[in-house]
């Protein structure tokens, strides 16, 4: 008979019984990191914050326009001036976003973000790419505005599309019906001054942004130092050769033929102390236009978005809401 102690070999020891703990529980702490790092729990099954609109849209092959688009309910889409983009309508972004309506500022071409490509800068193009630009986000009724060149834009896009897409119209310091003097037409620039501005924007462009600064507001210290520079750098966006070509069709656009074609409602809005596009342009425009009316801005120059901000927000959204 063997000594008792032998059989005690087959017993596992304490020693032993420790190791196979730890093989198991080592076994344990990878199947759960395996586990938690699975997709299942990975960031890319977070809620998209972006609400999925389109900041550049794509109007003619290798051509994208800057958009801005926020809020929602009932579309105000704005058009910029010369030579300006959308970014000019910071504060009404701001204000009109949070009032019910979804809020659309379209850079025309040549202009702050919007491609700059050669080719043709007239009120023909700019109205095709408006109405791109809504085909797209598939607006319809929209409140559609337009200030200073913008202005003149957007009533060329009413009368050729005969308002596609837009309910009604609002005129911001509008350059219009005819920026130059014409037969009949005694108010605006000269043919010198238009040829003199025209040249400049050849030879000394940033010497005439740089003045807009002077003749923008009603009088000196109406916007700030920083709003100041801060349109200045708008207007340095643009490409050279747009504000040329664009100021240049403006100089040739006589819109007094097409005025009383429009037969949607028009807000007129004009600053009583413009030295840019006279007070009578908004005076013009009323007798031109059938259904329509003004809403003076007493303390304005030609800023009147920024002169009277609280203002020209709440007239664009009473009107929008009519």
């Amino acid at each position: 008979m063997k000594p008792a102690v032998n059989n005690l070999q087959s017993i596992s020891t304490p020693k032993s019984d420790f190791k196979i703990l730890k093989s198991f529980f080592a076994a344990l702490t990878l199947i759960a990191a395996l586990f938690l790092s699975a997709p299942i729990f990975a960031q890319g099954k977070r809620i998209p914050a972006s609400a999925g609109r389109a900041e550049f849209i794509e109007v003619e092959k290798g051509v994208n326009l800057h958009v801005t688009d926020i809020g929602e309910g009932d579309p105000i889409v704005l058009i910029h001036g010369w030579p300006l983009s959308d970014a000019m309508y910071e504060y009404q972004y701001q204000a009109l976003s949070r009032k019910g309506f979804r809020v659309i500022g379209i850079t025309l071409r040549g202009f702050g973000a919007s491609d700059k490509p050669y080719g043709k800068y007239n009120f023909d193009v700019f109205s095709d790419d408006i109405k791109v630009v809504l085909e797209k986000l598939n607006i319809r009724n929209a409140t559609l505005g337009g200030f200073s060149m913008g202005g003149a834009v957007v009533l060329h896009y009413i009368t050729k599309y005969n308002a596609a897409h837009v309910k009604k119209l609002a005129l911001f310091a509008a350059a219009a019906p005819s920026w130059k003097q014409r037969p009949g037409f005694p108010y605006g620039i000269s043919d010198a001054g238009a040829e003199g501005l025209i040249k400049a924007t050849m030879t000394a462009r940033q010497d005439l942004i740089a003045s807009f600064g002077a003749s923008f507001p009603a009088k000196e210290g109406a916007i700030s130092k920083n709003v100041e520079k801060w349109l200045e750098n708008i207007n340095l966006e643009a490409s050279p050769y747009a504000i040329t070509e664009s100021i240049t069709a403006l100089r040739d656009l006589d819109l007094r033929p097409e005025l009383s074609k429009i037969n949607i409602p028009v807000a007129i809005f004009h600053g009583t102390q413009d030295k840019l596009c006279d007070f009578v342009f908004a005076e013009e425009l009323n007798k031109g236009i059938p259904n329509s009316y003004i809403v003076k801005f007493e303390n304005s120059g030609h800023a009147l978005f920024v002169e009277e901000a609280d203002k020209f927000n709440a007239e664009l959204e009473k009107f929008a809401k009519q």
